[in-house]
């Protein structure tokens, strides 16, 4: 298979797929399975063919010379962390959607989605990257306003718009790029080696810090994440939130450097401006999915202030702690929604007792908690005190304050164990019926191994790390 059918073929496929399926959906979701398999074994293989330095050439597609709109794909460490991490959660979202209504038009959407992310991964184009940018908000627009709750639609076209118009601003940024050097890819614009303007620089900043979200620009998140199914709640942080992370390692610090370092320091007080505003909102939440949408923007908070630092260091950590977000903060979502579906209730208040009722999801969401708040022998533990250290070293000690956020973390998240899992039971659980799929059961034990595999060995992750970003002296 040619790279680019990787990202054109499910476009084309998910329409397909969906008409032959249509009088028969309980084989869609199979379908989808596959697919997804097939492709997590196709970014291992490029991840096996990675050189030491650079990219991996995948080809030149639809040449248009005059205008240099050709769709050039080309892979590195970085984008292989991400087509892995994307196409591993693409497969248990398959699991954890088992029984999900509609499902020849549901996984034909999830199919869909594939192709244009990957493609955000996968070019170095940035006309190109700015299309599947785009794209990946179709089907992800449906997927919350068809099988969202009640305020379903409001959450979809503010998602929708609020990325969309700060998408724009990124747009207009590359335009610049192009006027000044007279390329749309990625690698010859950095050779020009230009000196960027801070117009630019802000431009393309404010696009992906919308999609991370950080403050203030994070008020979509909540909303889309309280009222999308859990397990799109899982692409949203897992996939979505990474997309602005990964464009602000590739265009700001790569493709940028001086102009960075130039207003780092704006994205440090970003950064820990979002760590401490979320944790503090997460910490009075009742509603225990609002919960965990404000814990993953903190943590996004922290992946800000690493970027910033510039260092092999700092980025090494920043890629850590997005695995390790999407690792972690998946079966959060996954069993609030659950635990939604069984009491009929957000609120945690509402609950307690579920230990008794549910020890497995219980026992795997306080194993997320504590990884969450950054508990030893797990990602979490890795991911913060990797970021602490490269900040420490980039700034001095007074940055030692972004430690607050794991202090506020441990507030919320016992917390919310306090109220949910533990206590005594309210009659609504006590009333419940806790019993969950064997699919269900075994993609949150997946997260479940992964968040303490790699906490206890995260040498894989470093060692992609360091083939990305071994230019700045990790090697």
């Amino acid at each position: 298979m040619v790279a680019v059918d990787i990202i054109f073929a499910p476009i084309f496929l998910s329409v397909l797929v969906y008409y032959l399926t249509k009088s028969t959906p309980q084989y869609t979701k199979y379908i989808a399975l596959g697919w997804f398999i097939v492709e997590f074994f196709i970014a291992f293989s490029w991840y096996k063919d990675l050189p030491q330095v650079g990219f991996l050439e995948l080809g030149n597609y639809l040449n248009v010379p005059q205008f240099g709109f050709d769709l050039t794909l080309r892979v590195d460490a970085l984008s292989i962390a991400m087509l892995l991490l994307t196409s591993a959660l693409l497969i248990l979202v398959v699991f954890t959607s088992w029984e999900e209504k509609n499902q020849a038009a549901y996984f034909s959407l999830l199919i869909m989605f594939s192709g244009p992310i990957f493609g955000v991964f996968m070019t170095t184009n940035v006309l190109w990257f700015f299309i599947f940018w785009e794209l990946t908000l179709v089907p992800m627009y449906f997927l919350v306003g068809i099988w969202g709750g009640e305020k379903r639609i409001y959450a979809a076209i503010k998602f929708f718009l609020f990325t969309h118009v700060f998408a724009m601003f990124m747009f207009v940024g590359f335009f610049l790029l192009f006027k000044q050097t007279g390329y749309w890819d990625l690698t010859l614009i950095k050779e020009a080696a230009l000196t960027t303007p801070a117009l630019i620089w802000w431009l393309m900043f404010l696009g992906f810090a919308a999609k991370l979200p950080v403050f203030p620009l994070h008020t979509w998140l909540p909303v889309a994440h309280v009222e999308a199914p859990s397990s799109i709640s899982v692409l949203l942080a897992g996939v979505l939130l990474k997309m602005g992370a990964y464009g602000l390692i590739r265009f700001t610090v790569e493709l940028m450097p001086e102009t960075t370092k130039e207003f780092a320091i704006w994205m440090v007080i970003i950064g820990l401006t979002t760590t401490l505003f979320a944790g503090s909102l997460a910490i009075f939440e009742r509603h225990i999915k609002r919960m965990v949408a404000y814990s993953s923007i903190s943590h996004m908070g922290l992946v800000v202030v690493a970027v910033s630092t510039m260092t092999y260091d700092g980025l090494s950590a920043a890629l850590y702690e997005m695995i390790g977000h999407a690792l972690v903060i998946s079966p959060l979502f996954l069993i609030a929604g659950w635990l939604h579906h069984k009491t009929h209730t957000w609120y945690m208040d509402e609950m307690g007792g579920i230990m008794k009722y549910a020890p497995y999801a219980s026992a795997i969401f306080i194993l997320a908690g504590m990884a969450a708040l950054g508990l030893p022998g797990t990602m979490g533990f890795v991911g913060e005190l990797t970021i602490i250290v490269s900040a420490i070293k980039a700034y001095g000690w007074w940055i030692t304050i972004i430690a607050l956020g794991s202090l506020i973390s441990a507030g919320y998240i016992i917390w919310a164990v306090r109220r949910s899992i533990h206590g005594e039971a309210s009659d609504t659980v006590i009333k419940s019926d806790f019993s969950m799929t064997i699919a269900e059961k075994f993609a949150l034990g997946v997260f479940a191994v992964l968040i303490v595999y790699f906490g206890i060995n995260p040498q894989p992750i470093f060692d992609l790390a360091n083939q990305a970003f071994g230019f700045l002296g990790g090697m």
